[in-house]
């Protein structure tokens, strides 16, 4: 079977869509599982690896508010990183990842671990959360493969 990042990549050229990433704890893994695939510039426009606060204010346009009140790792911030990945690069999707990879950085309400993950495209827009129990290297890692499964899911509903 497949790989998931060339499964993707089928489904993306297949509709003649274009994909931006925004990624935060990962720190580029989507995008590089992305581009290992031939042919990938065809459906990748590129990424955006934001992991301060104020690149992510800067580079993708989350509101300051957004941060300070809910913190980057949100449902909130996770789909202003998409809408910003799709936005700066012109994609018709946008997806992000922020989350905490571990092993420190847990607080109350926000254990190591916990990621969103969002979705934007023109007409709809997903986000979801998942808690990993891996070590730092784990949980980039599943966190990547729950991205690409979320964009493998939003193109294989119908057009």
């Amino acid at each position: 079977m497949d790989k998931l990042e060339v499964i993707v990549g089928h489904l993306l050229a297949e509709r003649k869509l274009k994909l931006a990433t925004a990624e935060s704890c990962t720190g580029g893994l989507v995008g590089h599982r992305i581009t290992n695939v031939p042919g990938s510039s065809d459906y990748y426009e590129g990424g955006i690896v934001a992991y301060s606060y104020e690149a992510k204010e800067r580079l993708l346009g989350v509101h300051h508010d957004t941060l300070y009140e809910h913190g980057a790792v949100s449902a909130e911030t996770a789909l202003e990183m998409a809408r910003g990945a799709r936005r700066a690069l012109g994609t018709d999707i946008g997806i992000s990842v922020t989350g905490i990879a571990g092993p420190s950085g847990g607080m109350p309400g926000k254990p190591v671990g916990l990621v969103y993950i969002a979705l934007s495209a023109r007409n709809f827009e997903r986000v979801e959360h998942f808690v990993w129990d891996s070590d730092r290297e784990g949980n980039k890692l599943r966190s990547s493969e729950a991205a690409l499964t979320m964009v493998k899911e939003y193109l294989e509903q119908p057009a």
